[in-house]
């Protein structure tokens, strides 16, 4: 069934609020980058490009429209989804039991990825979410091609697997969650683990993974703290810096 108007009105607004974060936090500059929420068995919200078009971080509920879950889906009232609609539509098609997908452009995992860098469980308490991301395998697409088409994305989704990540070589990292929020806090995860594992290759050091007794004693802290608490604070920095959509 579809999602009632009201909860619509919100998912538009989390969306635009999801964009500014990417952008704020330094993981999609310019006008590179979307998030979209799946509405209902064959139906979307996408941020989408229009006449007014000004980069992620000045988003609003305005550009994301609802688009039919297909990968040649075309918006209307002078929007149009961006390029990389299959990226998402696939995603969304093939895997029911996901609801948000983020696509971002973080330098630190594109830099990682070209030099060679790889993310692995090498944090403990620092960064726990992103630790177990690590711990569990997170998958690269090898191709630096704009996923463009249904075809490269079922490519894209091979390399994928079941993981709720993938980094993509040469181009960016895509995220899925169960809810805008915990897409978004996987971004934040991974761009964070990232910069830290390419710190340490700047020094010279080559850490081991993170001991198997010592990721056991790794709490799951659940997610309302991994994902809520970590959008919360995330939209608060918006509003401290005058970047949250204005109501």
């Amino acid at each position: 069934m579809p999602a009632p108007a009201t909860e619509v009105d919100d998912l538009r607004l989390d969306i635009a609020r999801a964009c500014r974060i990417l952008a704020h936090e330094g993981l999609a500059a310019g006008v590179l980058g979307h998030v979209s929420v799946r509405i209902g068995e064959d139906r979307i919200l996408m941020r989408c490009r229009g006449p007014r078009e000004q980069g992620l971080l000045f988003t609003t509920p305005d550009d994301v429209r609802e688009l039919p879950l297909s990968a040649t889906a075309t918006a209307t009232d002078g929007y149009s989804p961006p390029n990389e609609l299959p990226l998402h539509t696939e995603v969304l098609r093939h895997r029911p039991a996901v609801t948000a997908v983020v696509h971002a452009h973080p330098p630190a995992v594109v830099a990682a990825g070209l030099a060679g860098v790889e993310l692995r469980p090498v944090l403990g308490a620092f960064n726990i979410p992103a630790t177990r991301l690590a711990a569990d395998g997170i998958p690269t697409y090898p191709r630096g091609v704009l996923i463009r088409t249904a075809a490269l994305a079922e490519e894209m989704l091979a390399a994928m697997g079941d993981r709720p990540v993938c980094l993509l070589r040469a181009h960016g990292i895509v995220t899925t969650g169960e809810s805008v929020a915990q897409a978004i806090a996987r971004a934040l995860q991974i761009d964070e683990l990232a910069r830290m594992c390419l710190d340490v290759a700047r020094c010279g050091g080559k850490p081991a993974d993170i001991p198997a007794e010592d990721l056991a004693e790794l709490p799951d802290l659940g997610g309302a703290f991994n994902d809520g608490l970590t959008w919360t604070h995330h939209l608060a920095r918006l509003r401290h810096a005058g970047a949250d959509v204005q109501q």
